[in-house]
């Protein structure tokens, strides 16, 4: 694996914030960024924060993961439709994969992704979890 440290932190902003843009045309909401806006073709923009909360669209257990997951295996990848509307791949935690539901309310939290290069550089980013009740 290569330590491709300008990536990481051009990528900061979605990773821990969940940042993306709303169209100022159409106004959907898209993530990640993008040049153009995948609903309309217009010109994509300004940023937007998302909230972190959704809800499991779909899921599955992963029990052969890639190199830099091996550690992690088995864990659960899941499609999390979020508030407002984007769909996004996202790793699962403080859940047992046979605990998922369809439609559960999930929150994102920032976690420990891998570690890259002999120096151990280590990734952080968004993973999503089951919704702590309101107190």
């Amino acid at each position: 694996m290569t330590v491709e440290i300008a990536r990481h932190w051009r990528l900061n902003a979605q990773r821990y914030s969940l940042v993306g843009e709303e169209c100022p045309t159409c106004h959907d909401k898209i993530f990640p960024p993008r040049d153009v806006c995948p609903h309309c073709a217009e010109a994509a923009g300004p940023d937007f924060h998302f909230s972190g909360k959704g809800e499991v669209f779909s899921h599955t257990a992963i029990y052969n993961a890639p190199e830099g997951f091996e550690t992690q295996a088995p864990y659960t990848v899941a499609l999390v439709k979020l508030k407002e509307g984007p769909l996004i791949t996202a790793q699962l935690t403080d859940v047992q994969n046979d605990d998922v539901q369809i439609g559960m309310p999930v929150e994102m939290v920032t976690r420990k992704l891998a570690e890259q290069g002999d120096e151990g550089l280590i990734l952080y980013g968004y993973k999503f979890r089951p919704q702590l009740a309101a107190a």
